[in-house]
């Protein structure tokens, strides 16, 4: 049953990366040529010999983002499928299509949200090449966080599910998660690289982009393949009833 479920999700997974190519070709890709021309005219002021193109620009922007986006996703389907595998019938007694859901939304707000509310994305000539290491360690350190914050507001509102009821329970939980967030962007540094000379509009509307290609792709989790397992576990009731806790 978990191949199957894995299967399932990498397949949702191949689906929100073709949407996200799409998405990201109309939308992200003329921000991105935007940005590339910034920087090299900024080089070319001073004086700065143009970098070899290793890559051409049209390969990066058709087939490479299309492999990227396609292979991240399904790798991400496949985490998610496992992850509601472990849980389905386990921890929770919602069915296929609700708890897909709400796996996906969480992934998102944990793993894309949060830390992009912290450190967002920036296009090419935005930030500084000598401190791309601790802007990296800066990232991670509150994506750990989100999770970990995430797991334990979950854990939170499953304890107190019993005693104050579902909605009750999952509002003790979300302000949990909110107060510990807030607290932990308040003692992290920010992170301010941008020109001065850089186009306020052209960043936030790449920042919009990127949060919505990644919305793409943890929505078509959530949907596609809560819309799968639901068919596949409807198929096998009885194992998975074999699978409840008493």
């Amino acid at each position: 049953m978990t191949g199957k479920l894995l299967l399932r999700g990498m397949i949702a997974g191949v689906v929100g990366g073709l949407l996200a190519f799409l998405f990201a070709r109309i939308y992200g890709e003329p921000l991105v040529d935007f940005a590339i021309a910034f920087e090299e005219q900024a080089g070319a002021a001073a004086g700065e010999a143009a970098e070899p193109e290793l890559v051409s620009r049209a390969t990066q922007a058709g087939l490479g983002l299309l492999t990227g986006a396609i292979v991240y996703s399904a790798a991400l389907g496949g985490i998610l499928s496992l992850v509601f595998a472990l849980v389905y019938g386990r921890f929770s007694a919602l069915g296929a299509r609700s708890l897909a859901g709400l796996l996906a939304l969480a992934g998102f707000v944990a793993v894309i949200l949060v830390p992009a509310i912290k450190y967002p994305a920036n296009p090419p000539a935005v930030g500084s090449p000598e401190t791309i290491v601790i802007r990296t360690e800066l990232y991670f350190a509150m994506l750990l966080v989100s999770v970990l914050v995430m797991v334990a507001a979950f854990a939170l509102a499953r304890h107190y599910w019993g005693r104050l009821g579902a909605w009750n329970a999952a509002i003790v939980g979300g302000l949990a998660f909110l107060v510990v967030i807030a607290a932990v962007m308040l003692l992290l540094p920010d992170i301010n690289e941008v020109p001065e000379n850089f186009s306020a509009a052209i960043l936030w509307r790449f920042r919009v982009a990127s949060l919505g290609m990644q919305a793409i792709i943890w929505g078509a989790q959530g949907l596609v393949f809560g819309f799968l397992a639901e068919r596949l576990l409807a198929g096998a009731a009885p194992a998975v009833r074999r699978l409840s806790p008493a």
